[in-house]
Order: structure tokens, then C-alpha cells, then sequence
């Protein structure tokens, strides 16, 4: 820190999870070096990103899509335990091989212009004075809770797919579970053998996906998430445009009546939900799995928002201000595609970098 107490750093990333895990690695390819050269700063308390706050029965072997980190595989790990817990200690080890030194738990509140080109990053553990930003926030903090007529008057428990902790809490209970995506189909399947009984409502009819999806289907899939980031609208979930993979549990759990999709209900009672046909649904339990939005409001103060609602980006780079990186985000926001984010992100820093002089005066 200098004497103002601001600390000047050439590149500031936050979050560590897949996507500023990969984007600290290619800096570090690169030569810049922890702490010198660069910073991670991650809210957590401890290694694993989002992952280490899954809930226990989604063990490895349950993974959708899970991607190796670059320089490092994911070797050996048994498919029965945990997915917090195995991927929790991989990246554990990947922060520990490529010393990465990252800063934990440290919580950043506003990113605002600075002197002289600089962004000024405020954190719990004081503010830093950088040339490029990396935003690799992800959405998990931030769950998307739908608001329905008479939801605040239902007497039972309305929970969301980032509190949930396991079937068994369920037992003897009417569940309705909200949402067509991949947790919600996930959470039914292992709610319906405790529960007394399951009602599925979503807004959208499912869609499921047959047949091999490879890798001309995975660019075609995301093409169209990232044609909503370049035109500045807010960003749609990949497997909103894959579909969710027709597999044996997903099989079995329709042949059982158990993903038995309803309409989305018009509102809620204290005793469960209705239908405008005059329809009702008793319930216990509203369990809403209906996604995640990005975590963006510490970038609030710079007004990058379109008038869609968006954050239009080029590539990983955010339009109006090419001194920030938003990876993990929109078409990025998989496995992979946060690993070749981190990389691209990187490649475009350092040309910024070698374009920006290095001197700053802060105030």
C-alpha cells in the first residue's frame, strides 16, 4: 500500500472459482507474478468456488459437464463422493501448484473510476488501484426468487435450490418444486422416494435433449447466449438453449410419474397454489430451483448496464470500458467455456498492459 493506503496493482481478479481460477493461471503463464503483478480476491472462505456450497447428495459422479481446470487434470476421483468436496480439494491443489495466492474471504463493494486510467477496487481489505479488472463473480450469490400474488401469505416453507441441503428434510411433506432446469429435475428425483408427493410447475415446457450433443451443438448452443451479451441484454443460461439430456434417471422419473410437468400456477395460497382454471395444489413445501443472475452490482458505479439490461461485451470484454473483463459470464459461464474466457481475457490484458503506462498518482 502507499501511503493513501491504496495499493497499485496491474490486474485485479475477482473470484476463484473456475473462470478467475483460469484467468490467474494464464496471467501467471504470461509472467506476472501474485501479489506483484496481479491480485485474487475471493469472497469465500475457503477454495472450491461455487461448488463447495452445493448440497452433499449432488456427488461427482453427478456432475453436469464438469471440466478440468487448464495445466492440471481431475484425476482419479470417486464418483460417489461429494461434488463440494472433491472439486473443493482439486482446486484447493491447482491454487497450491501454480501459486496463486489467493485472498480469502475478502469482499469487494464497488469498483469505481480512479486517476490516470486506474480503477479503484474497494474490498474489505482496503482498496486497489488497477490498470484491467477480471469480474469472474459467477451467479451463485445472487438466486433469481420469482414473486407471485400471495406468496408472502403461504404458511408452509419456501426455500431456494442455493439453501437446499438434501432430500431427507422433506420427508412425509408435499413438495412443489419451480423451475425446468437441470437442479430442478435433480431435486425431484431425490425428493419424490422421501416426500408423501411432488407437483413439478414450470414456466416454460421442458425440453429435453436425445442423441449425442457435440462439440459443432455445444458452439451453435453457445452462439446464442453470447448474442445476447453482445447486444447488451442480460444473459440467458446455456442449457436454456441446449436442453437438459434424456438420460436413464430422467427416463425412469417420467415413467414413474414423477416429472409430470404442470403449468406454471397464477398465484399463491397459504395453504399451496392455484390455477386461474380453479385448479389447487396443497403443499408443505415450495422449493423454487429457478436459477442464478450474474453477480454485477459491484461494477454498479461505472454504469456499464445497456438499456437492455445487459452488460454488452466483445468477446470477454465489457464494450464501453475495455480495461474490464466479465468471464464466467453469459456464454462463458460453463466449465469450459470459463476456461477459454480466462485465457482470451488475459491475451487482450496483456496487449492493454504493454499499450497503458504503468505510473499512477492517487489521491
Amino acid at each position: 500500500m502507499n501511503n493513501f493506503g491504496v495499493r497499485e496493482i496491474d490486474v485485479v481478479v475477482i473470484g476463484a472459482g473456475q473462470a478467475g481460477l483460469s484467468a490467474a493461471y494464464h496471467l501467471r503463464r504470461t509472467g506476472l507474478e501474485p501479489d506483484r503483478d496481479f491480485v485474487v480476491l475471493d469472497h469465500a472462505p475457503r477454495p472450491g468456488g461455487a461448488w463447495q456450497f452445493r448440497w452433499p447428495t449432488l456427488t461427482y459422479g453427478r456432475v453436469h459437464g464438469m471440466h478440468a481446470l487448464p495445466g492440471m487434470e481431475l484425476t482419479g476421483a470417486d464418483d460417489t463422493r461429494p461434488s463440494s468436496e472433491v472439486i473443493g480439494e482439486y482446486f484447493t491443489a491447482y491454487e497450491e501448484a501454480f501459486d496463486l495466492r489467493v485472498h480469502r474471504p475478502v469482499d469487494v463493494t464497488a469498483v469505481r473510476e480512479g486517476q490516470d486510467g486506474r480503477l479503484l477496487v474497494e474490498s474489505s481489505e482496503g482498496t486497489y488501484a488497477t490498470r484491467a479488472l477480471i469480474s469472474a463473480t459467477g451467479t451463485w450469490d445472487r438466486p433469481f426468487w420469482p414473486r407471485y400474488t400471495g406468496q408472502e401469505t403461504f404458511r408452509g416453507r419456501q426455500l431456494h435450490t442455493a439453501q437446499y441441503a438434501g432430500p431427507q428434510e422433506f420427508a412425509g411433506q408435499h413438495v412443489i418444486v419451480v423451475g425446468a432446469g437441470a437442479s430442478g429435475t435433480q431435486h425431484l428425483l431425490e425428493i419424490a422416494p422421501y416426500a408423501a408427493a411432488t407437483t413439478w410447475v414450470t414456466r416454460r415446457e421442458p425440453v429435453f435433449r436425445e442423441g449425442p450433443f457435440g462439440e459443432e451443438e455445444g458452439r451453435a448452443a453457445v452462439a446464442l447466449v453470447e448474442d445476447r451479451v453482445r447486444q447488451g441484454l442480460p444473459p440467458r443460461s446455456v442449457v436454456s438453449v441446449t436442453g437438459l439430456p434424456l438420460n436413464d434417471a430422467i427416463r425412469q422419473g417420467i415413467a414413474d410419474g414423477v416429472l409430470d410437468r404442470q403449468p406454471m400456477f397464477d398465484r399463491i395460497t397459504p395453504d399451496g397454489v392455484a390455477w386461474a382454471d380453479g385448479r389447487t395444489v396443497e403443499a408443505d413445501v415450495i422449493l423454487w430451483a429457478t436459477g442464478f443472475r450474474p453477480v454485477i452490482d459491484h461494477l454498479a458505479p461505472l454504469r456499464l448496464r445497456e438499456t437492455g439490461g445487459g452488460i454488452r461485451l466483445d468477446g470477454t470484454r465489457v464494450a464501453r470500458d475495455p480495461r474490464i473483463h466479465l468471464v464466467g459470464y453469459g456464454p462463458s459461464a460453463s466449465t469450459i467455456g470459463a476456461n477459454r474466457a480466462g485465457r482470451a481475457a488475459v491475451t487482450e490484458i496483456r496487449r492493454l498492459l504493454a499499450r497503458q503506462p504503468a505510473t499512477v498518482s492517487v489521491s
